[in-house]
Order: C-alpha cells, then sequence, then structure tokens
C-alpha cells in the first residue's frame, strides 16, 4: 500500500518482517532499499532489494533511517528495534529532525510498553503527556498507510510555508 501510494521502504534487509516489506514495495511498484547491519550471528540481505548497503555501525544506519525516512512503522522487534524506536523517538522530542509518524504495528506486542510509558515513565514525570502523542499503535494497514500519507501532506504544506524546516537530522 505505502508503495503504491508513492513511497519507498526502508529496511534492515533481513529476513521475516523486513523481507515482507521489501518484497510488498517492489510489489507496489516502488524502490526497496535494505541497511543491513554487520553482526556475527544474524543476518544476510534478503532477495527484494533494489538497493542493498551494509553497515558495520549501528549509529550510521540510524543517521541514514532517520535521514531519508517520512515515517517509522516499528513492528514487534528485540533490542535493536526498541534502540531505533527511542532514537527516533528523542530526536523528535528534542527536535533535532521533523516530527514524522512513528507507528508500532500490534497492538497486542505494543501494549505493554505504552501502558509503563504511561503508568510508569509519565507517572514519575519523566516524559511529557505530549511525548506519548508521538507514538501511534495500529492493527490496521490501511490505516497506518492514511496516517503516513496524511503526515507527508502536511509536512510538505508545511516546508512550502516554512522553506527552513528541514525533513534531515539537524
Amino acid at each position: 500500500m505505502l508503495a503504491q501510494a508513492g513511497f519507498g521502504v526502508i529496511t534492515g534487509g533481513g529476513p521475516g518482517i523486513m523481507e515482507a516489506a521489501n518484497k510488498g514495495a517492489q510489489e507496489g511498484g516502488n524502490l526497496s532499499i535494505g541497511c543491513n547491519i554487520e553482526l556475527p550471528f544474524e543476518q544476510a540481505s534478503n532477495p527484494y532489494l533494489d538497493i542493498s548497503l551494509d553497515f558495520r555501525y549501528f549509529f550510521v544506519r540510524k543517521t541514514l533511517f532517520m535521514k531519508y525516512s517520512s515515517a517509522f512503522i516499528i513492528f514487534p522487534g528485540g533490542f535493536g528495534t526498541m534502540d531505533e524506536l527511542f532514537e527516533a523517538l528523542t530526536l523528535i522530542q528534542t527536535q533535532k529532525v521533523s516530527n514524522f509518524p512513528i507507528i508500532l504495528y500490534g497492538s497486542s506486542y505494543w501494549n505493554g510498553l505504552m501502558s509503563w510509558l504511561r503508568e510508569t515513565m509519565l507517572a514519575v514525570e519523566n516524559i511529557s503527556p505530549k511525548d506519548l502523542d508521538l507514538l501511534l499503535v495500529s492493527d490496521d494497514p490501511q490505516e497506518i498507510c492514511t496516517l503516513v500519507c496524511d503526515a507527508y501532506q502536511r509536512n510538505s504544506q508545511l516546508e512550502k510555508i516554512d522553506p527552513s524546516r528541514e525533513t534531515s537530522i539537524r
């Protein structure tokens, strides 16, 4: 859906959900990019990449993700997923990058984290109520596509009004 809406897809380039996203990008007629990290015990690039980039360091890959993304759609994952999620949240919260949607796919997986953010971090004022608004949770691919498209349109309009607004890292 996102590829058909005009978006290229950038993933970690590995198997599973990343492979499915890259395959969907190709089938949807748009660019499929994989940013693989060199790890001693994990993945090789999936076969659905138009562009495959290999990175030695996580911070370089995260910089690329942040610079070229219009949205993050975060699927269930491990420590690397959490690292990328919280890096994006921190950069948006501190206005180091333009605000873009961060959508958590799979409410049953993310509900515990969302509860902890509200009941622990917010309760002791380590984050503000508006920080929670940076995260969206959805189980509906069509809703996610609409959220991404709407945010992209909004940000494009803001850039026309204020050309100093950048979509890249400041």
